[in-house]
């Protein structure tokens, strides 16, 4: 089974590395659907592989100058107390029971399908408010759509582990449309790294993280990311996100029926 676990770790790597999709929407429902994770635990184990990962790759973006730290603040001003009020809703309701163990595998499908349309649609949504001026938000009601979309995230990216990626990507390109692609990925993984790890932690207090589970996919992931990202160029970027579209739909009815 560990073994198992490397080769799952190492193909979600390098469908990460090829296609920038977060490996929340990838590897949570491949523990839950393929291994039988309880989904709890298959959540808690991907916080802190994500909080890892991501603070990596903010350190890189910092570098390159591609964080907008002012949206990131915002951001974070949502997201935070989100995370915290989820995850004392969780322990009071008992984040191993099975009443939430069924609220997190719907969420988890929730939250796939978002990335599907993310996925599919953020381009032609990007294209079209640059195309249209007039309907971006601007000032105070930036500023608080911006906080409101985080506590969203913070909420969604708690129960599921999914939604830091995709999905908060293209919420950034919906609140702030000009912001080159570079600046959009910057951000989105800098402002999950405080959120993910406040999530991981409160999974940790609720007992639902396999640190032995982790290892083993930080073992396969890092080099399937490597791998990835150094074909990115290679692979033509419409097929593999169709592909990975047809992918998440599929783990989506899966996790429903």
């Amino acid at each position: 089974m560990t073994v198992s676990y490397v080769v799952s770790g190492f193909a979600v790597g390098l469908l990460v590395g090829l296609t920038g999709v977060g490996g929340g929407s990838l590897m949570t429902p491949l523990l839950t659907l393929l291994f039988g994770i309880h989904p709890s635990v298959a959540v808690g184990t991907d916080l802190a592989f994500a909080s890892a990962t991501k603070t990596v790759g903010t350190f890189a973006h910092r570098f390159k100058g591609t964080v907008r730290w002012d949206v990131v603040g915002r951001l974070s001003c949502g997201a935070l107390p989100a995370a915290l009020a989820t995850t004392l809703l969780l322990k009071h309701f008992g984040a191993v029971s099975e009443g939430i163990s069924l609220v997190i595998r719907y969420s988890i499908a929730v939250s796939v399908l978002l990335t599907v349309v993310a996925l599919l649609f953020r381009k032609r949504m990007q294209d079209w408010l640059n195309a249209h001026p007039e309907r971006q938000l601007q000032g105070a009601a930036l500023r608080n759509a911006t906080i409101a979309a985080g506590a969203v995230l913070g909420a969604l990216v708690t129960i599921s582990s999914i939604g830091a990626g995709a999905v908060g990507a293209t919420l950034l390109v919906l609140l702030y449309p000009r912001l080159t692609p570079a600046e959009i990925a910057g951000t989105d993984i800098a402002y999950a790294v405080p959120l993910t790890a406040i999530a991981a932690f409160g999974h940790w207090w609720l007992g639902s993280i396999n640190w032995e589970l982790l290892a083993t996919l930080l073992l396969g992931s890092l080099p399937g990311i490597t791998i990835g990202s150094l074909a990115a160029r290679a692979v033509p970027e419409k097929f593999l996100r169709g592909l990975l579209a047809i992918t998440l739909t599929s783990v989506a009815v899966k996790l429903i029926w």
